[in-house]
C-alpha cells in the first residue's frame, strides 16, 4: 500500500530520531542517499530528501509535486515504472501496464520510454518545446528515450522508437546534450552513451551517429568494450571515435578481448596511454597496460601483442615495475616475457614476500600493512573477482594483508565477491568477520551490491548471485521490503520472497536497495 505524504513526513521524523540515536540502519540510509556534501547539521528537509530518494524520486520537492498533481499512488507507480524501463525489469513493466493501463497517459517521459509514438508525436505537435525541455528539470528527452531498454522486450517497436528520435531532433533536440552524472559534477552522460553503453541499443546508437552525434563523448567508446560483442565498438570507430584519452583498450583487457584491442590499435590507440584523470568524480577502474595485464591474468598472446605494440616493460605505476606486479599477482607468463625483454627484475623485501604468497609459499611471519606500497594495499580486493585466486587470497591473509580494506570507491573485497556472484570467495571473506554495515561510495550495502551485480556483472550468466544473497542474509543483513519488487530476475525475486516469508524478523520497511 502506497504511503501518503503525511506518512512519509512522519517517516522522516522517525529517521531523524533513529539517526540521532546512532541507529545502524539509519546511518546506512543516510550514507546511501546523502542529502548534502557539507558537514552542517542535518535538518528536517534533509531527512525528507532521504525518504524521497528511497521512494525513487530525485528530491522531496519532486515527490511532493508529483503527488500533488497525480496523487501519491499514481506518482509512485510512475516513478517505479521509469526505473524499471531503464533497468530492463520487463516483468515489472508489464505488471505496471496490466495493473494500471493508463499509467503513462499524459506523462511525456514515460511515453518516450515505452516508445508510444502516437502520444509523443501528438504532444510535440501541440507543444514543440517538449523536444528540448528537461524532463523533471534534469534529463533531455533524447536521454530518456536512449536510457530505456524496452527495445529488447519489444523489438517490433524499433521503428516507432526511431520515428520518435527523428521527431525530437526535428523539433530542436540536441543529439549531444547529456544529463548530469551527479548533482555535484559537471560531467554529463550523452544520449549516445545511454543508447550504446547503457541500453545496448545498437539501432538507436547507429541512428544517433548517422545523424551527427559526437562519438567522442568521453564515455561511449570505453563502455562499448563491455557489451560482449563488437557492434558498438565498430560503429563508433567507423564514425571517427578517437581512442586517445578513453582507456578503452585497457578496459577491453578486462575481458581478454583480443579482437577489441586490435580494433582499437588499428584506429590509433596506444598501449602505453593511460589517463588517470577522474571521470564524473570516479577514479579509473583501469591501470597502465602491463600492470593491468598482471592483475587481470591476460593470456600469453595478449601479452605479446601489448609488448609488440610498444608497451614499456619498465614503466612504473605507483612506484612498481610491471615485472614486480606480475610476480606479486602470480602471472608467471607475463613475468617471463618481461624478463626475456630485459625488464627490471628487482623486487623489494615486501614484494618478495607477496610474490611468495602468489607462488604458493606459506607465510613466514607477517607484513605490517602500513609498510605495503599503495599499489598492493588492495590486492585482495583486486583478486576477489576470480575464484581461482581463493587459495592465493588465503595466503595473503595469513601474511597480514588487509582483507576488509575499501578501495577508492569504498568497495570492500566481500562486496566485490558478492557483486561478482562468487559464493565460495564470499563465504571465505565472511568467515573473516568483515564490516557488514559498510556503505560503499555508491551508497550500496552488501545486499544491494549483490543485487546490482546480479543485473550488471558482465559474467552474471555463469555466476551464482542467489548463492551470494543466501550467504549475506544468513549472516543477518537486513532485507529491505522494497528489494522484493526491485529486481529484474524472477528467480531472485522469488528467492527473496521465500526468505522474507521464512525470516519475517529480518525484513525492514526501509533500507538500501
Amino acid at each position: 500500500m502506497t504511503k501518503s505524504l503525511d506518512q512519509l513526513r512522519r517517516d522522516a521524523k522517525t529517521l531523524r530520531k533513529a539517526h540521532q540515536s546512532n541507529d545502524v540502519q539509519a546511518l546506512q540510509r543516510l550514507k546511501s542517499h546523502a542529502p548534502r556534501t557539507d558537514t552542517a547539521a542535518l535538518k528536517h528537509a534533509d531527512y525528507l530528501h532521504v525518504i524521497a530518494r528511497e521512494a525513487g524520486f530525485p528530491s522531496w520537492p519532486a515527490l511532493k509535486l508529483a503527488a500533488d498533481l497525480l496523487g501519491m499512488d499514481l506518482a509512485t507507480k510512475r516513478q517505479r515504472l521509469k526505473v524499471a524501463l531503464s533497468a530492463g525489469h520487463f516483468s515489472a513493466v508489464e505488471q505496471f501496464l496490466a495493473d494500471t493501463p493508463d499509467i503513462a497517459d499524459g506523462d511525456f517521459g514515460l511515453c518516450l520510454g515505452l516508445y508510444r509514438k502516437p502520444d509523443v508525436l501528438a504532444a510535440l505537435d501541440k507543444s514543440p518545446q517538449l523536444a528540448t525541455d528537461l524532463i523533471a528539470n534534469q534529463a533531455p528527452p533524447l536521454t530518456v528515450l536512449a536510457r530505456s531498454k524496452w527495445v529488447h522486450h519489444k523489438p517490433d517497436l524499433s521503428e516507432d522508437m526511431l520515428e520518435i528520435a527523428r521527431a525530437l531532433h526535428a523539433n530542436g533536440a540536441d543529439l549531444d546534450q547529456g544529463v548530469a552524472f551527479s548533482a555535484d559534477t559537471e560531467h554529463t552522460l550523452s544520449p549516445l552513451y545511454f543508447a550504446i553503453g547503457h541500453a545496448n541499443n545498437m539501432t538507436l546508437g547507429r541512428w544517433l551517429l548517422e545523424n551527427g552525434a559526437d562519438p567522442n563523448d568521453g564515455e561511449s567508446l570505453y563502455h562499448s568494450t563491455e557489451l560482449g560483442h563488437h557492434d558498438g565498438l565498430r560503429m563508433l570507430l567507423a564514425h571517427g571515435a578517437d581512442p586517445k584519452g578513453t582507456n578503452a583498450l585497457l578496459r577491453a583487457m578486462d575481458f581478454h578481448d583480443k579482437e577489441a584491442i586490435q580494433l582499437l590499435l588499428d584506429h590509433g590507440a596506444r598501449v602505453d596511454e593511460f589517463d588517470a584523470a577522474p571521470v564524473g568524480g570516479e577514479v579509473p577502474w583501469v591501470i597502465p597496460a602491463l600492470h593491468q595485464a598482471a592483475r587481470r591474468m591476460v593470456p600469453a598472446d595478449l601479452i605479446t601483442l601489448l609488448l609488440d605494440n610498444g608497451a614499456d616493460p619498465n614503466r612504473r605505476f605507483e612506484g612498481t615495475t610491471p615485472y614486480a606486479y606480475a610476480r606479486v599477482f602470480g602471472h608467471t607468463e607475463l613475468a617471463d616475457q618481461l624478463a626475456a625483454r630485459g625488464a627490471d627484475q628487482t623486487l623489494s623485501p615486501v614484494e618478495t614476500a607477496l610474490a611468495g604468497a602468489a607462488e604458493g609459499h606459506s607465510a613466514e611471519g607477517r607484513l605490517d600493512p602500513e609498510e605495503i606500497p599503495d599499489a598492493y594495499r588492495n590486492i585482495i580486493r583486486m583478486l576477489t573477482s576470480c575464484t581461482a585466486k581463493l587459495d592465493h587470497i588465503k595466503r595473503l591473509v595469513a601474511l597480514g594483508v588487509e582483507h576488509d580494506r575499501p578501495d577508492a570507491e569504498g568497495l570492500t573485497p566481500v562486496q566485490i565477491a558478492g557483486w561478482e556472484g562468487l559464493p565460495e570467495v564470499m563465504d571465505y571473506l565472511l568467515s573473516l568477520k568483515p564490516d557488514l554495515a559498510h556503505i560503499n561510495g555508491y551508497g550500496g550495502t552488501l545486499l544491494s551490491t549483490v543485487l546490482h551485480g546480479s543485473e550488471n556483472c558482465p559474467g552474471r550468466e555463469d555466476r551464482d548471485h542467489i548463492g551470494c544473497l543466501r550467504l549475506a542474509l544468513a549472516h543477518g543483513v537486513d532485507l529491505p521490503r522494497r528489494a522484493l519488487d526491485h529486481v529484474a530476475s524472477n528467480e531472485i525475486s522469488e528467492f527473496l520472497r521465500d526468505w522474507a516469508s521464512e525470516h519475517p524478523d529480518q525484513v525492514v520497511e526501509n533500507g538500501v536497495v
